[in-house]
């Protein structure tokens, strides 16, 4: 990151000899910092800022960005919940998570004549409707940059029948000890619905009883519940994992492929859950041009070819970069605003913290 250099009347070797204040004002002026263009606070998931394109964008620009990394919906909240988001300038949530800080007017609308690269992804990101979510009466209001759907990752030594068809294999006590589940309230309540062939993201009053024994059912049979790909990666291969819920699905097998693991993908019979993550400006931002050529510059092709040549995740400019190339099985079943993420979130904390089944 950039920082702006002090200059001192020492380091320069200036003297003063007179002329009162003069030589005093002077003085403080030159010891004050030189201002870079502005401070950009990003608020991003892994792989979306890596550090030599922040860099480059630094040096374009002349200024400085200040990269915060997320790891599950639950977190985004929370930090977009403090002050109002006003802690960033722009960030990346998925399209459900999106029409919620739409609705609570956290983020400002887009002009896309000031981001002229949107002119460069596929028809069906740039379209006005053709993505669910990002518009309101009429008006734009976040730019689609990656996607990829939520499948499971196997180890095809444990599968000499092949890969597994079903949801249910998470749940399989074959396996326990041996599965890794992600840790997020909002996707572990749509896994448990599709698992009971529930509407999932519609969860009735009647369910929730249901869906906590199943989710305990599950947190027994789990391994551990990871954060973020790269802790994902290592308990595999350390622990010998038999299968686990990717949900960062493309991104998290490129990363076992090339640490050496022989592992496969496979999409539900249920479905396979799928994210279009997508960048938004928070309203009233200081920073909101800055923001502006944030965004225009993730839709370079340099830079949005980065983020599938290093993380296999599929971006919106490449016709070659799509989700779930190859694979097999179940429907994608895309994201959506769920009923109710504060009785998720609370229910998943007790879940977690290990609450007795007969507490629910």
């Amino acid at each position: 990151m950039c920082h702006a250099r002090r200059w001192s009347v020492a380091s320069l070797g200036l003297a003063c000899l007179g002329r009162g204040g003069v030589c005093l004002m002077l003085a403080m002026a030159l010891s004050l910092p030189v201002q870079a263009k502005g401070l950009l606070r990003v608020l991003a998931w892994t792989g979306y800022a890596d550090g030599d394109l922040v860099k480059r964008f630094e040096q374009r620009l002349g200024a400085s960005v200040e990269v915060t990394i997320v790891s599950s919906d639950d977190q985004l909240r929370e930090k977009l919940a403090a002050r109002e988001g006003r802690g960033f300038d722009v960030f990346a949530a998925n399209t459900a998570e999106l029409q919620r800080y739409i609705d609570q007017g956290l983020v400002q609308p887009l002009s896309p004549v000031r981001i002229p690269n949107i002119a460069r992804q596929q028809p069906q990101f740039r379209v006005p409707g053709a993505v669910s979510g990002i518009h309101r009466a009429g008006q734009l209001y976040a730019v689609p940059y990656a996607y990829s759907e939520m499948g499971l990752i196997y180890d095809r030594r444990q599968f000499p029948e092949g890969p597994p068809t079903s949801l249910e294999v998470l749940w399989d006590p074959r396996f326990r000890g041996r599965v890794l589940a992600f840790d997020d309230s909002t996707h572990n309540f749509s896994l448990a619905a599709q698992q009971l062939g529930i509407p999932p993201f519609r969860i009735g009053a009647d369910d929730w009883g249901r869906m906590t024994q199943s989710l305990i059912a599950l947190r027994r049979n789990v391994l551990s519940f990871y954060k973020l790909p790269e802790e994902a990666t290592e308990l595999f291969l350390r622990h010998r994992v038999a299968v686990m819920f990717a949900t960062y699905g493309s991104q998290q097998l490129k990363q076992l492929r090339d640490a050496g693991a022989d592992v496969g993908y496979a999409l539900p019979r249920e479905g396979a859950l799928a994210w279009l993550d997508c960048w938004a400006i928070v309203r009233g931002s200081p920073q909101a041009r800055l923001a502006e050529q944030w965004i225009d510059y993730m839709l370079e092709p340099g830079v949005s070819g980065e983020l599938t040549r290093r993380h296999g995740l599929a971006n919106t400019v490449d016709p070659a970069a799509t989700a779930a190339t190859g694979v097999t099985g179940g429907p994608l079943v895309w994201l959506e605003p769920v009923e109710d993420p504060a009785r998720r979130s609370m229910l998943w904390r007790r879940i977690r913290a290990g609450d007795r089944p007969t507490s629910f």
